[in-house]
């Protein structure tokens, strides 16, 4: 009531007003009509008076109001979203740690590798020491180096590692680098004709090239 008779003298003082009052030619029927509007049926009390719970102690619109879905439906996709969150965050972890067991069972496997390898080497260097310590004539030093360069060789073919073919061979520079070449009319030419030093390569895979000679012959084209 207190509303309705507030909104009444409003539309009261502003029509009282005797100009204003002549000029539209309100009775006195009207005004008191004017007077006893319901403040309910105002567009601008409606738009307060729709205002309850949460809206009208915060004085914005609920998320269900701005999304358009229910409330019931807001708060699902709400639980929904955190849930996916939480998935996020558990399967990042287990990929981290998926990763760092992979980096440390590819560290264990080349540590493995490395010690195979050198097991088998410790006889050579084994070797190397008695002929340090021995004693005896330059040629019996010589077949003393020969017998264990002959080991070592084999240690390295247990080992899928092979020599590069070198001397008599056509010049490939995949395998072979050319550090000079000497002019020979009797050999063909781009043959390798002495290695300098040996190159080797592990099954199909390169280590590293063999370095060496080629013959320039000048009376042959080059193919």
């Amino acid at each position: 009531m207190s509303g309705r008779r507030n909104l009444g003298n409003v539309w009261k003082k502003a029509f009282m007003n005797t100009k204003t009052v002549e000029e539209h030619n309100i009775t006195d029927e009207e005004l008191e009509s004017i007077q006893n509007v319901d403040p309910a049926s105002d567009p601008a009390h409606a738009e307060v008076a729709t205002i309850d719970g949460k809206e009208a102690a915060t004085g914005e619109p609920s998320p269900g109001a701005r999304t358009g879905v229910s409330t019931e439906e807001y708060e699902r996709l709400k639980l929904d979203r955190d849930q996916l969150f939480d998935r996020m965050a558990r399967l990042q972890a287990e990929f981290d740690n998926a990763r760092k067991r992979e980096a440390r069972e590819r560290q264990d496997f080349r540590d493995f590798a490395t010690a195979g390898t050198v097991e088998q080497f410790l006889p050579v260097i084994d070797n190397f020491q008695l002929a340090l310590k021995a004693g005896g004539s330059a040629e019996q030093l010589r077949t003393g180096v020969e017998l264990i360069v002959k080991q070592m060789e084999d240690v390295l073919r247990s080992l899928n590692v092979h020599a590069v073919e070198t001397v008599g061979t056509r010049f490939d520079p995949h395998v072979h680098e050319s550090i000079d070449s000497a002019e020979r009319v009797d050999l063909p030419d781009q043959q390798v004709l002495e290695e300098v030093r040996r190159g080797y390569k592990i099954k199909e895979r390169l280590l590293r090239p063999a370095l060496v000679r080629v013959v320039h012959n000048p009376s042959q084209k080059e193919i």
